[in-house]
């Protein structure tokens, strides 16, 4: 069916309403104002459907074309709003969002207005919509939002933690080596960070973040956001570590993590140091530990990670250790 909208949507030739129209009895400038010629992006609700906007319920009913991450949840919505939905509705999601945004670009350019909403939240915010976006900007046809409910920006509210500055993440690495090399790229970022994390991985998660960040971090786990059972988790990495173990969490979740502190910053700014003279503190370590030059390397690269996160070369730092063996 989702292959016979997708082919069938560039055919359609039905009578589309001139740019500007407004739709229903609401003046322009209204919530109801329904733009033609218009791609719009319409936040909707995370959890809570009376965060809903007035102007997304008119959008719903009146917009011409409507691209939905799921249908399904879709005309749900809509039952639950009250709202008939009365314009063409099409898949778009993260498998057909590439070859779709031009068919739907091609009826916002004969005058429809066309909405694009995901299951939750906004367009693009770890969502389909930015292949459709960029595609729009680069053929030079209207973009605009209606705004609505943000998981990112709640939990930043809700932590209690600074907002003046703050970075988006999104959901960290599955694999454990590539979260904990992405973490030690942003051990020394100042800002706030936010990241989604999923109810089988939190566990990991916040391990990695204590091992990285360290164990006196401020952080607050925020989940079910908007819904009957949201919760906001407040204090120290170690501290919300051990409540998980005490009380798992559930639902969807939001992690929000203090930046860290600039004297930190300034303390522990990466020095990238040569293979040489890494090889030179792995030997030192060796000759006053007692342990092997192969294990005063690995404990020495893993405390010197590069700025990108990842840590030097060990095989590299061993031959240089050879090399100055020889030398000498």
């Amino acid at each position: 069916m989702m292959r016979h909208e997708e082919q069938s949507l560039s055919r359609t030739n039905k009578s589309l309403p001139e740019k500007g129209v407004v739709a229903g009895t609401e003046p322009e400038g209204k919530s109801a104002y329904v733009p033609g010629g218009t791609l719009v992006l319409a936040a909707t609700p995370i959890g809570n459907v009376g965060d809903a906007s007035t102007r997304l319920a008119a959008l719903l009913e009146s917009a011409d074309l409507v691209a939905a991450e799921d249908t399904r949840r879709l005309y749900d919505l809509a039952n639950r709003l009250g709202v008939r939905v009365s314009g063409r509705v099409v898949a778009y999601h993260d498998h057909n969002e590439d070859h779709m945004a031009d068919p739907i670009l091609d009826q916002v350019s004969d005058g429809a207005c066309a909405l694009v909403v995901s299951d939750a939240g906004m367009p693009t915010i770890n969502d389909p919509g930015m292949s459709i976006v960029r595609q729009a900007i680069k053929r030079g046809i209207p973009v605009t939002c209606a705004p609505g409910p943000s998981a990112v920006l709640d939990a930043l509210a809700l932590s209690g933690l600074p907002t003046d500055r703050f970075c988006y993440e999104g959901f960290l690495p599955r694999r454990h080596s590539e979260r904990l090399r992405h973490l030690r790229s942003l051990r020394n970022e100042p800002r706030t960070m936010v990241f989604y994390e999923t109810t089988h991985r939190i566990d990991q998660a916040m391990e990695d973040l204590e091992e990285v960040f360290g164990a006196d971090r401020p952080v607050a786990l925020c989940r079910e956001l908007t819904k009957d059972h949201e919760q906001v988790r407040r204090g120290t990495l170690a501290q919300i570590v051990e409540s998980l173990t005490q009380d798992p969490p559930r639902g969807e979740m939001v992690l929000v993590v203090a930046g860290a502190d600039p004297d930190q910053v300034r303390a522990e700014s990466p020095e990238v140091l040569s293979d040489q003279a890494l090889a030179a503190l792995a030997k030192r370590r060796a000759d006053e530990e007692g342990i092997r030059i192969k294990d005063a390397i690995a404990r020495v690269v893993a405390e010197h990670p590069l700025p990108d996160g990842s840590l030097p070369n060990r095989k590299k730092v061993y031959a240089a250790t050879l090399d100055d063996r020889q030398e000498n």
